[in-house]
């Protein structure tokens, strides 16, 4: 059974960086879509960034393109999610989910992070990320 772990929340400011770790326990990374997912206080759950197995499309949301970076070790088994140009409203628990490629069609990031929330039933126990000055 998959196990994850996140690691590497805390309180930054603004324009500041936090880099996430999600350890990545028995199974490998290579035959699961994974992705990170954050839930702002009062707010639902919503897919940051995600990926598909073995990285054939990668999706972010609009609100983080161009400062969030999602990446996976392999060799490590470790996804990490880089967060760059930090702001108040990226506050919130941030956990990463997964879910099996069956031997269906594969996967896609974007599909993974719209509706991920709804199904997933793999998830870390979260990390509090907290932006503010």
């Amino acid at each position: 059974q998959l196990q994850l772990e996140e690691s590497g929340g805390g309180l930054v400011r603004p324009g500041g960086s936090l880099r996430l770790s999600c350890a990545v326990s028995g199974a490998t990374l290579d035959d699961y879509a994974i992705g990170w997912f954050r839930q702002a206080p009062g707010k639902d759950r919503e897919g940051v960034s995600c990926v598909s197995p073995r990285d054939s499309s990668i999706y972010y949301a609009d609100s983080v393109k161009g400062r969030f970076t999602i990446s996976r070790d392999t060799a490590k088994n470790t996804l990490y999610l880089q967060m760059d140009t930090l702001n108040p409203e990226d506050t919130g628990v941030y956990s990463c989910g997964a879910v099996q490629q069956g031997p269906g069609p594969r996967i896609l990031a974007q599909a993974m992070c719209i509706t991920g929330p709804l199904y997933l039933e793999i998830w870390g126990q979260g990390t509090l990320v907290t932006v503010s000055s």
